[in-house]
């Protein structure tokens, strides 16, 4: 909390913009500088909090990130800026105005929703991320939308919100949580208060069990450029028991359909690698379906098929070579075709794409990708490359 408050003076603002572009190879040198004019207890503070808006910018982009506040959980826990916009996007389409931001932590997503036009009531029970969110507000010049409040969450009355956000922490003291009831408020709090509202986004960890969604909740899964980032247990939608994976940049969303699993087949010309918000979704069928095609082992999602057909919700790649697996067939094949860049994915398989790749020792100017995986049950690989 004194480190805050000193960096929220005049001094400590202006330390912050000089030492915002500091390499941790020249801190050393630098605080020795400063600490000639400066407290040393400021210095510190500077450089630790430009230390974490350096590492933020990811999340956040280099503008936001040089104007906010972090700790470093917060760093580590916030939402990334394309997701809470996206999310914030969607309530704000479903009409609403004002949001109780439960377990705000430093306000990222209180920021996006602001931002959508929406009130927010942002809420944390911890003082110093309270009073970090209060100066993000501030910073990005959102305070007349945000209104942070200290307290416990379980305590707050939403009442007088069109909807509620719930983030649960989901680290302790040791690190990750993977029990939904040792979140920070547990689960089955967050659902009964999610379920009690005119509508509710409840964030939880994209590995959540599908056996554990409600059966009242829409439940979707998000990625962005690729990565998974989060799942979301929607309220009040007024679609109950929909799934949905939704891709970012975009956004691109795949409904489900309730489509039995897709057949097991030969390998063909073509393999799709579905995006992984629609894995955790269990959507590959709906993807098998878009591209004509099937599996290639009934427990693993590669689809395979006979032609080309591009879609958003899978990368596809071009099949050239089948090989059973064998290293020494690959390592021969891979310098007749002179690879030198190897991709290496794999599922179904043991073998760790670094340990393969030291052990081909790929050379030339050519690339490909091969897919450690199984076919029919057989361990197997695929060479190929990305198609169109």
């Amino acid at each position: 909390m004194n480190d805050l408050a000193l960096l929220l003076t005049p001094e400590g603002r202006a330390l912050l913009d000089e030492v915002r572009d500091t390499a941790p190879a020249q801190e050393l040198a630098v605080a020795t500088r400063l600490r000639r004019d400066h407290p040393a207890e400021l210095v510190s503070a500077a450089l630790g909090q430009a230390r974490l808006r350096q590492r933020a910018v990811a999340k956040f982009g280099a503008e936001d990130a040089g104007r906010m506040f972090f700790t470093p959980n917060g760093v580590e826990q916030s939402t990334r800026t394309t997701v809470a916009t996206y999310r914030a996007r969607r309530l704000a389409e479903l009409g609403v105005t004002s949001v109780a931001d439960l377990c705000c932590g430093i306000g990222g997503d209180a920021v996006a929703l602001a931002r959508a036009g929406i009130r927010v009531l942002a809420v944390d029970r911890d003082p110093l991320t309270a009073a970090v969110a209060r100066a993000n507000a501030e910073a990005l010049g959102l305070a007349g939308l945000i209104e942070v409040r200290e307290a416990d969450v379980t305590e707050v009355d939403t009442a007088g919100y069109d909807a509620v956000f719930v983030d649960p922490a989901r680290r302790g003291g040791r690190g990750r949580v993977f029990d939904p009831e040792a979140y920070s408020p547990p689960l089955s709090w967050a659902v009964e208060t999610a379920a009690g509202a005119p509508r509710a986004a409840l964030k939880i960890a994209p590995g959540i069990p599908h056996e554990v969604v409600p059966d009242g909740a829409e439940a979707e899964w998000i990625s962005d450029g690729g990565d998974v980032k989060e799942a979301v247990l929607w309220f009040g939608t007024g679609t109950p028991g929909a799934v949905r994976a939704t891709l970012l940049p975009g956004p691109r969303t795949l409904l489900g359909r309730g489509l039995p699993d897709p057949r097991v087949r030969p390998v063909g010309r073509y393999l799709y690698e579905p995006d992984g918000a629609v894995i955790r979704a269990h959507l590959v069928a709906e993807v098998a379906e878009e591209v004509g095609g099937g599996l290639l082992d009934a427990t693993i999602a590669y689809v395979t098929a006979d032609e080309p057909r591009p879609t958003p919700y899978a990368t596809g790649y071009e099949i050239t070579d089948r090989l059973p697996f064998n290293l020494k067939k690959l390592k021969a094949l891979l310098r007749e075709r002179e690879v030198g860049t190897l991709t290496v994915k794999k599922r179904g398989s043991a073998v760790e794409p670094e340990e393969l790749r030291r052990k081909v020792k790929p050379q030339g100017p050519n690339a490909a990708t091969v897919f450690l995986t199984r076919v029919a049950g057989a361990p197997t690989m695929l060479i190929g490359h990305p198609s169109g």
